[in-house]
This record gives C-alpha cells, sequence and structure tokens, in this order.
C-alpha cells in the first residue's frame, strides 16, 4: 500500500512539475527577450500566452523591421520558453505577400544573434549550428495544423532551444510609408508527449542554370534514403517566377510513386501528401522542378533574390519517436539514366487559372471545386427544435445550439423587448448537442432547463460555451462537462437594457483565441457590439463604420466572426445585408461587404484563414421586397468577390440562420426554419493529366440515386411547424409563415422515376401470382395462395450504402488507435460516408475510400 502511495505521489509531482513548465513559459520568455526588442507597433500582444496546464501558444513577431533594400533577408531568435521537452502541433502565419516574400522558422541551438534581429543574408546566415527547417510560408499561404498525436520536438533535450524566424523582403518599395513589419507567427505548442514527432525533409537544387529563351529547364534531385521509415502526410513546393511545377517522388524497386504535385504559383502552403505513402531504408526520394527560361535574356541561377531561382519540395513527415530526426536535406543532382523513367506527369505544368493569379483564391475551393450537400449526412435522425447557433469545439466537433420545444412567436415579447412566455419554463431538452462532424452521430448532450430562447453560441479554446438567450438578455459561459455548469453571467435575467451591464435581446459571441476577450453582438433592440475581457469586465462598445462617407447604423448585428489570422472581427449586419470588419482591438473600421446577390438580408459569417481568407455567409428573406434566392455565399476577403455559392438538394434553405466552416473544408449551416442541419463539402471536378488538361466530371451513380431517394422521401414530408398566425411579426419569426418555395432546378420527377421503375416489378410480380393460382387450380390445392421470401417478405431485404469517397482522415489513423485527425487545409472529402465492413454487401453500389496507412514498426 505504502509503496503505490509514493508511485502515485511521484506521478502527481510529475504533472505539476509539467505544467509549472508551461505557466512560468511567459516569465522566461520575457526575462529572456528584454524590455527593447519589441516597437511599440509590434507590442500588442502577449508573446505567451498560457491556454491551460499543458498547452499555450507562442507570438514570434518580427520587432519593427523597416528593409534598407530589396530582397533583404531579416532574422530574429526566439528562445524556447521551457527547459523540458516540448511539442509545435500548430503553425498560424501573420504575413501578407505583398509586404514577405516568403517566410522560414528554424531551430537550433545556437543562433547568430540573440538580440535584436540582423541581416541573415549576408555570410552571417542564421545559426552557428546545424539548423533544422519546421516550417515554410509564401505567397498568403493560410496556417498549419498537425495530425492528432504528432508534433515537432523542441526544447530538453531535441537540440533545439531557439527558434530563428527568417522573413525574405522582396520590394523593399512596400515601405515607403515607412511603416515598421511585425510579421510572424503564432505557434501552438504542448508540453504531452506526442506518439509521433514531426520531420521537414528538404529536396533542394544548388546548381541548375535556366538559359534564356529555353521552354523547358528540368532541375532533378535525388537521394538513396538511409534511416528509419518516416510517413509524409504534407508536402510544399517554391520556386521563383519561372518555376511551372514541381513533383515529388519515392522510387522503390524501380517503381515511382508520387508524393506530391503543384504549381508554386499557388500559395506555398504544406498540402496533402498521396495517401499510404512511407519512405523506408533503400528507397529512393526524388523530385523535379519544371522551369522556363521564355522572357529571360540572360541566364538565370539558383540565389536568394527574386531575380534568381529556387527549387525545393518539402516533406514534412512524421516517425515513431525513438527513431525521430528533425531535418534531413538531399542536394545531389538526379541521374539522367534515373530520370529517363520519371512519369510523364512530372513534366506537364499544372494549371492555374488567372483568378487564381490575381486574387491567390485556393484553400478549401481550389481549381475546380464547389461546394456541394452531403445528401446521407446526418446518417441517424437528429432531434431539433429551432436551430438558432452552430460553433466548433476545440476537438473539431459540431455543436449545435437549439430551441427545443419552444418557438420565437409574435407574442412572445411586448414592445419593450420583454419576454411574456416565462410561464412555460425553460426548455426541458438538451438544447446543446456536441455532434460528430464526419457521420451526424450525437456524441454528448447538455443544456437542459436552463434557457428559454436560444440564439448564438461559441465555443472558446478550453470548450467552454459562450451562449446568448434573446428572453433572458444575457450572455452565459458555461463548462462542456455536460453538467450544465454556469461559469460566467453577462446581463440581468428577462430585463432588457442599453448600459454597460445590460443587454437586449443579444445575438452572438465571438472570442479572441489569444488573449479571450469576449466581444458580443448586442442586437435585436441595441445597435451596437460590446467588447469585455475574459472575466466579463467591461471595455468598450462600438457602432457600425461609415462606408462611401455614410454611416448607417446596424440594423440587427446578428452573427460574429472573428478573423484570428487577421485580428479583426467581422459582423453580418442582417436587415442591411452587410458584413463589416473591424480591428478588433480599437473597434476602428476597416471595410464593408455588400453584394446584390444578398438580397438584402445577410443573417450569419463564418471565416475560414486559407487563401488570403474566407467568409462564408447565408442570407434571408427580406421584408423590404429585394429578396434574393436562399443560399451560402464563399467570399474572397481580400477582393469582396463571390467565388461560390450553394444550396441544399434535399429541401430548400426555409431559414439559413448560422454558418460554421470546418477545419477540414466542409461547411455546416443550421436552418431554424426546418429544424436542420445541413453540410456542405467540396466536391472536386478533377484536372486529368493524360493527353489533355480539361476538367472532367466524376459523378457516382449510387449517389445519385441516393439523393433522388432522399430528395423523394423529402417531398413527402410536410412542414407542420413555425405557422404563426399573427399579422404582426418580429424579423426573426417572420420566416416561419414562408412556405418553402419549391425547386427551381428542371428535372424529371422521381416519383415519375420510382413509377417507371416499379411498373415492370409489379408485371412480373403478378404473372408470377397468376401462375401460382393456376397451377393451385390444376391441381387441387384450392385458392390458398402462399407468396414466400427467404429475404423476408416479397422483396426480400434491400440492401446498399450511400456512395463513399476520398476521405483522408482515415489516412492519418496509425495503428494503437492513433487519428490524425485535424491537418487544417489538408483533408479533402469527395462524402463523409465511411464503409462499415461488417455490413458490406455485394451491392452495386461501389466505394473508394482511402487505402489505410502502413503500419509503424521499429524496423
Amino acid at each position: 500500500m505504502g509503496i503505490n502511495c509514493c508511485c502515485i505521489a511521484f506521478l502527481l509531482f510529475i504533472c505539476s512539475s509539467s505544467g509549472l513548465d508551461v505557466e512560468n513559459a511567459h516569465y522566461r520568455f520575457k526575462r529572456s527577450q528584454g524590455a527593447s526588442l519589441y516597437s511599440n507597433e509590434c507590442m500588442a500582444r502577449q508573446p505567451v500566452v498560457v491556454k491551460n496546464s499543458y498547452n499555450f501558444s507562442l507570438d514570434i513577431r518580427m520587432p519593427g523591421v523597416v528593409p534598407t533594400g530589396s530582397d533583404m533577408y531579416v532574422c530574429m531568435a526566439v528562445p524556447v520558453p521551457a527547459s523540458t521537452d516540448l511539442y509545435i502541433v500548430d503553425f498560424v502565419p501573420h504575413a501578407n505577400m505583398e509586404t514577405a516574400h516568403h517566410m522560414l522558422l528554424y531551430g537550433c541551438q545556437r543562433p547568430v544573434s540573440t538580440s535584436g534581429y540582423w541581416d541573415c543574408g549576408s555570410v552571417q546566415g542564421t545559426c552557428e549550428d546545424e539548423p533544422s527547417i519546421m516550417y515554410g510560408w509564401g505567397r498568403n499561404a493560410p496556417h498549419t495544423k498537425l495530425p492528432k498525436d504528432v508534433g515537432f520536438k523542441v526544447g530538453g533535450n531535441s537540440g533545439i532551444s531557439y527558434f530563428v524566424l527568417q522573413i525574405h523582403y522582396g520590394d523593399a518599395s512596400a515601405f515607403k510609408d515607412h511603416h515598421k513589419d511585425c510579421s510572424g507567427l503564432t505557434l501552438t505548442i504542448t508540453s504531452k508527449p506526442q506518439p509521433f514527432v514531426a520531420g521537414m525533409y528538404l529536396l533542394m537544387s544548388v546548381d541548375t542554370v535556366v538559359l534564356p529563351g529555353k521552354r523547358v529547364t528540368n532541375a532533378d534531385i535525388a537521394c538513396a534514403y538511409g534511416s528509419y521509415p518516416i510517413y509524409p502526410f504534407a508536402f510544399r513546393t517554391h520556386t521563383h517566377q519561372l518555376g511551372r511545377v514541381v513533383s515529388g517522388y519515392r522510387i522503390r524497386n524501380g517503381k515511382w510513386t508520387l508524393i506530391g504535385r503543384q504549381s508554386p504559383r499557388l500559395p506555398q502552403a504544406f498540402y496533402t501528401a498521396n495517401k499510404g505513402v512511407d519512405v523506408r531504408y533503400g528507397d529512393t526520394v526524388a523530385a523535379r522542378c519544371v522551369f522556363t527560361g521564355d522572357g529571360r535574356t540572360s541566364k538565370t541561377y539558383i540565389g536568394g533574390t527574386s531575380e534568381d531561382e529556387m527549387c525545393n519540395f518539402y516533406i514534412m513527415y512524421y516517425m515513431e519517436s525513438k527513431h525521430a530526426i528533425p531535418f534531413m536535406n538531399c542536394l545531389e543532382t538526379g541521374s539522367n539514366e534515373l530520370f529517363q523513367h520519371i512519369p510523364a506527369e512530372a513534366n506537364v505544368p499544372a494549371p492555374v487559372r488567372p483568378d487564381h493569379m490575381t486574387s491567390m483564391v485556393h484553400s478549401k475551393l481550389p481549381t475546380g471545386y464547389h461546394l456541394e450537400e452531403v445528401t446521407a449526412w446526418p446518417e441517424s435522425l437528429l432531434q431539433l427544435g429551432q436551430v438558432s447557433g452552430l460553433a466548433l469545439d476545440s476537438d473539431a466537433n459540431l455543436v449545435i445550439f437549439h430551441r427545443g420545444d419552444h418557438l420565437w412567436g409574435s407574442n412572445s415579447f411586448d414592445s419593450q423587448g420583454r419576454y411574456q412566455q416565462r410561464s412555460l419554463g425553460p426548455i426541458q431538452q438538451s438544447t446543446i448537442l456536441v455532434v460528430d462532424p464526419v457521420k451526424g452521430h450525437v456524441l454528448k448532450a447538455s443544456g437542459r432547463n436552463m434557457f428559454y430562447l436560444p440564439h448564438g453560441i461559441t465555443a472558446d479554446t478550453e470548450n467552454n460555451y459562450w451562449v446568448t438567450d434573446v428572453a433572458l438578455h444575457q450572455v452565459l459561459k458555461v463548462s462542456s462537462s455536460g453538467r450544465d455548469k454556469v461559469l460566467l453571467v453577462l446581463g440581468e435575467a428577462f430585463e432588457p437594457g442599453s448600459d454597460n451591464s445590460h443587454f437586449c435581446q443579444p445575438t452572438d459571441v465571438a472570442v479572441d483565441t489569444v488573449t479571450g476577450n469576449l466581444y458580443i453582438a448586442d442586437g435585436y433592440c441595441n445597435a451596437r457590439i460590446l467588447k469585455f475581457s475574459p472575466h466579463g469586465r467591461y471595455l468598450f462598445q462600438w457602432g457600425a463604420g461609415s462606408a462611401d462617407g455614410q454611416r448607417v447604423p446596424f440594423r440587427v448585428p446578428h452573427s460574429l466572426a472573428y478573423l484570428a489570422d487577421r485580428q479583426e472581427l467581422c459582423v453580418a449586419d442582417r436587415e442591411n445585408g452587410r458584413i463589416q470588419c473591424f480591428i478588433a482591438d480599437s473597434g476602428d473600421f476597416i471595410k464593408e461587404i455588400k453584394r446584390k446577390e444578398f438580397g438584402g438580408e445577410v443573417f450569419a459569417i463564418s471565416y475560414s484563414p486559407g487563401d488570403g481568407g474566407l467568409i462564408y455567409a447565408v442570407n434571408g428573406e427580406s421584408p423590404h421586397g429585394q429578396s434574393a434566392p436562399l443560399k451560402g455565399f464563399v467570399i474572397n476577403y481580400s477582393t469582396n468577390d463571390i467565388i461560390d455559392d450553394f444550396r441544399p438538394h434535399k429541401q430548400e434553405f426555409k431559414m439559413p440562420h448560422d454558418v460554421v466552416v470546418h477545419q477540414d473544408g466542409s461547411v455546416f449551416v443550421g436552418d431554424a426554419g426546418s429544424d436542420s442541419v445541413s453540410k456542405f463539402t467540396s466536391e472536386k471536378i478533377e484536372a486529368v493529366v493524360q493527353t489533355n488538361l480539361r476538367p472532367v466530371h466524376r459523378i457516382s451513380v449510387s449517389m445519385a440515386m441516393a439523393t433522388q431517394q432522399k430528395m423523394a422521401a423529402a417531398s413527402d414530408k410536410q412542414s407542420s411547424t413555425f405557422l404563426s398566425q399573427a399579422p404582426k411579426q418580429h424579423p426573426e419569426e417572420r420566416k416561419h409563415t414562408t412556405v418553402a418555395q419549391p425547386s427551381t432546378q428542371q428535372g424529371v420527377s422521381p416519383s415519375v422515376i420510382t413509377t417507371l421503375l416499379l411498373v415492370p416489378l409489379l408485371l412480373v410480380i403478378s404473372i408470377g401470382i397468376f401462375i401460382r393460382w393456376k397451377k393451385s387450380r390444376m391441381y387441387g390445392d384450392g385458392c390458398d395462395v402462399k407468396l414466400e421470401s427467404s429475404g423476408g417478405g416479397v422483396f426480400g431485404k434491400l440492401r446498399g450504402k450511400a456512395a463513399g469517397g476520398l476521405n483522408l482522415g482515415n489516412f492519418f489513423a496509425t495503428h494503437k488507435g492513433y487519428t490524425g485527425q485535424g491537418f487544417d487545409r489538408l483533408i479533402s472529402e469527395g462524402s463523409d460516408q465511411e464503409k462499415n465492413d461488417e455490413d458490406s454487401s455485394d451491392s452495386e453500389n461501389e466505394e473508394y475510400s482511402a487505402l489505410p496507412p502502413p503500419s509503424l514498426s521499429s524496423s
């Protein structure tokens, strides 16, 4: 017994020490950096923000740099803020290609300098010892989150005690206004040991010469691999102006297997590596960059300036932690004999649309992608009331906020905004559902007997829910533990008001992911945005911004989106049919997005940092006679252009009330008019590299049949709720009296198709019955006719599955139950249906899914 107690005490001591190391990280960082490193322009945020006893974020920013000339390389060093082993699990860039040509993060033990910044394009370089590249960014690439259970190891015995941030400033004219640059990165770091350690393998050409006017020049690199197995999960390409395509391969027993291929003219993010590829001892790793010398009048060499060229292929991989190697490289020129066998695809320039070159839009919607409804989601019925809010928790699960059996009707409030139906009591059903985003199964339910009319919901980094209740006129912080514990309350229950301690029908909450500051949209009665500290202390408030010299007040600020990479807050100004964006720290107005396609109403918005920034929005019906079709929109933040729109097929939108975008690119829309949530994913129109590059549609027959069946079922379902008889309606509930409009898409009715299919079958059955009856008369069996079927009924059991698709989440799965969810921007799904091996059949529905990853071994 004494031995057991000692063991437990020892383990508690270890855990507590680990937590203390993280909590002291901020102090160590400040002490080592000194007080004068950052300029005032770059001191707005804390360098280290502790999220819990294991996790924290580290902000690495240039300390107010003003380049003295073009093509200048600037470096700064930051110590790893703890003495124990740490693991980087997320990289969020803060840079713009108009300022920074590219950005690299190195790890080493002895940087050239530990104070201020220095010119690292000279002989000084970055580190005195051998540096390891951990991250690369260029061309407005989005952020990179690693798969679950994978991290870059730093600190402790990793050999990395300093981070060195290097930024290449291409054109000094970007600084003609003499502003100081604070570009950099935010790292999410954990002290929890990760089963798999990430590393970087760089293939780089050092001696390529691109001849002027020569149409094609190839740069070939190849090295024999001589270490423990690595498992590539992402890749990145990098060239300068003359690069057209970069491809990387593993060669095993003479067979070339593609790791990744991409145009370097697209944002130079880390993209998903091809599934199921590992690299083992004895393999060869190879890459080819294709350049063109068109337009050049002199030779172009490999070098560091924008007029030079580069040929880099980065492989981000993971290894078992006991064999981890943080960085490997290959600088050897590949032989002509070897590269005679390279696949033809490596020689074909990757197509890039002109609009991709100007706006740099690719992310979740690269060339040939379009959001389509996943008609088979959810797999099991969700029992929902009016769906008012959606969110994603820190585990990337979908959180649904709904009203159960309560309805917002014309008699819900008086003219002062006071709730008139308190006698109904709080909603007895679970109003907060945590749902698996892939299958749609309910994982957790909470929120019973707490709310009267739920509205908005947001999850913070600690998985607490920030919710608004328009009947209570309150904002509440609720624990996600499932015990319905209220952690903080803002506002007075059932008391509307417009001062700093009261709200009037507040609509939504946004949370700064770094500081924890709160932004509250208030709301239906008040036209304002309020900012509070994480602990609920009022800071300040603001109203609508002035666009085109005119200041039009908010008319129901209905939804908020916090843009973490830009430190901005965007507001869906519902009744004005516009989106306005502000500097989050100050409330200063930045821009307005207003499109005729919105039709005068914007109900909700969400944001993805990919592609330089994408805003996802849903509109609504306008009471002013300018309604547009109800849709979802994908908007390029930089240009305000609508680059895609989407709508459901099973059932038209009735009142799309909230929208959220998942890190894998899936989009969820909550509809308060149909008590439902719809899921949309990017359906790819694949560009096949063969004899031509024309896009082709690949359509699954089984998916089309499943869609028709769902549409037929939906068409038979009658709408029985949201019918209000009162002549006077509130803007929130006016849609409840709207009859769903029939689809404008033309096509053959599902009922006609079903009839045509059933007629021959019924004819055959009738003939069979008639023959059996004749036989029974002939042999004296009387008129008692039995129809038997071994399948259980005349038709037996009809079994089948919805069409499958490529789910790269499966690829990241490893032995011991580890899954690789969460590599942001690198998961692409054609369908969310995964095959159930226990219920497989010889159905005509053919499925294609990602192969399982190779088993990890210690060999």
